[in-house]
Formats: structure tokens, sequence, C-alpha cells
């Protein structure tokens, strides 16, 4: 007979309470799981949640979001989501749709608690008062959504999301709105201290040229008057009588700065800066480390360093 020193079934037993204990510990800390549609919004997603939440972004911050590449990855991140983060005003309309569909997640459906449209957040601006049609452009009928420019607009946003998470983690409420109140403060901060920076230029250094549509939040921060932008219409590419009209603008407005974000066409913005013997801008599209600390504070701050130092030459 062969013998062992202690009895198989109390240690099978115990090592069964002990995973036991083990599974439920993880179900209690489990993390939220948020996905942002923009890094931007992934960037205030991970500020307001902390370490209790995961956060992941659909588009990349070089990729334009009106365009983003629908990848099977995103089906998976979005099957696993508790809480779904998009900019809104049709931003994503022409991809994320169908992939919420796809998902099969009742969590994250039009509606839902774990649905966040940021826009319905904020003041907006360019609100058309006519009806949309195609041959004005690329044109948002709810207003513009290129809102995160801003961090005035963030702030908002940052409050509001501090509120959804909490319904949607009721547990930890009070550590989202303590996070959320703290982002809101530092953002609105820095909204005025650029913009005091700024109104020490003059009204002609102010003036500027931007490739689309897309900037007219930042511009109200910073107190810059937009000119033109050299797309004609939004969306439609620069055709050379156009080109034309805004290298005449420019001269005529001793204007010689154009700024425009990574993701659009340079070449156009290029000439018309050389022309101009002025200087093009590139800002980032988005957030790029979007988990690091203060990552869209800090994207915004580099964003007017660039704009004030090409106008203050």
């Amino acid at each position: 007979m062969i013998r062992t020193s202690k009895p198989i079934l109390p240690r099978l037993l115990g090592l069964c309470c002990a995973m036991a204990i083990l599974c439920l510990a993880n179900v209690a800390f489990a993390k939220v799981k948020i996905v942002a549609t923009t890094t931007d919004l992934a960037a205030i997603s991970a500020e307001v949640g902390g370490d209790l939440v995961t956060v992941a972004a659909l588009a990349r911050a070089t990729e334009d979001p009106h365009y983003v590449d629908a990848r099977p990855s995103h089906i998976v991140k979005l099957n696993k989501a508790d809480l779904l983060v998009l900019n809104g005003l049709e931003l994503e309309v022409g991809w994320l749709p169908n992939l919420i569909e796809r998902a099969r997640n009742s969590k994250i459906n039009v509606g839902s608690t774990g649905y966040f449209d940021a826009s319905t957040a904020v003041s907006l601006m360019q609100v058309p008062s006519i009806k949309v049609e195609r041959s004005m452009g690329d044109v948002h009928p709810g207003g513009n959504p290129h809102f995160l420019i801003d961090p005035r607009r963030g702030a908002d946003v940052a409050s509001a999301l501090g509120e959804r998470l909490a319904r949607v983690d009721p547990k930890h409420a009070a550590e989202y709105r303590k996070r959320a109140k703290a982002l809101s403060a530092r953002l609105s901060k820095m909204a005025k201290e650029q913009r005091a920076r700024f109104d020490k230029l003059s009204p002609a250094q102010r003036r500027v040229v931007t490739y689309h549509a897309s900037t007219i939040y930042l511009s109200d921060w910073l107190g810059l008057t937009e000119l033109i932008q050299v797309e004609p219409k939004p969306g439609i590419p620069p055709n050379p009588k156009h080109l034309a009209r805004v290298l005449g603008l420019m001269r005529e407005k001793s204007c010689d700065v154009i700024f425009q974000e990574e993701y659009y066409p340079q070449k156009s913005s290029a000439k018309l800066a050389e022309l101009a013997k002025g200087s093009l801008v590139i800002i980032a599209g988005g957030t790029a480390d979007y988990t690091a600390a203060r990552a869209y504070e800090k994207r915004l701050q580099k964003v007017a360093d660039q704009i004030h130092a090409t106008l203050s030459k």
C-alpha cells in the first residue's frame, strides 16, 4: 500500500478554495474597459478613469478621424467594452456604426449607459442654419466636430465623462468625479493662460490661414482670425484658382502663417507659405501617447507653443 504524508482530498479542497478566492478578487477589482474613437478622447478617459479603467483608442493620432480603416481588432475591442466614448457630430459616421453592429455588445449601443457622445457636453460652433447639401462639401449638419483642440471644450467633456463613469461604475463614483474635476480645472486654467499670452500679439500677428475647417475651436480659444482655408470647401482638394485667391488674400492682409493637422496633404500649403515668404506649421492630429500622465494637456500646450512661436517672429 502506498502512503502519502497528507490526505489528498483536503489539499484539493484547499487549492479549489484558494482559486475561488482569487477569481472573486479579480471580479471585485475588474477595471472598466473604455474604448474611445480618437486618441484625444482616450487621453481624457485615461486621466478621468485613472487606475480604475483600461483605455484603447480606435483611430491613431496620425489618422484622419473621418476616414479610419476599420479593422477586426476594433470589433474585438468593442465587443469587450464597458464604455464607448465617441466624438459625435458624424465625425465617425463613415466607419463606427458598422463596427458597433458587428461587435454585438448591448452595453455600447446608442442610448445605453455605455454609449457616451462627447459632443453632447460642449457648446458647438458652425452649426448650419440652412439645410446641408453635398455640394457644400464635408459640412456636418450638427455643427463642427473638431472641438477637442480647445481645452475649454475638453474640460466640459472631462466633467461629463466623470459623471458617466460614475453611472457605469457607481462604486467608484467619487473617485471619477474627483479626477474629472481636477482635469477640468487644469484645462480651464491652461485655456485662460494661453489666451492671455496670445492677446499680447497684435491683431495683424493673429491672422492665419488653415487647411481644413477643423481649427475653428482652436482659433476661437487663442483669439486668432482665420482669413481663409486652403480647401475651397471642406473636404474638397484645392484647385489653382482657389490657391491664387488664398495667396492674394495672404499678401493683401500681410498674413504669412498657415497651420494644419499632420494628416492633411501639405503640398499646397507648403507652396503657399513659400510664395508668401511665410511659415507652415504642422500640428499633431491627436494625442500620441494617450496613456501617459496629462498627455492631452501636454498636446494642447505644444500646439499653442508651436503657433505662438511662429506668429511672434
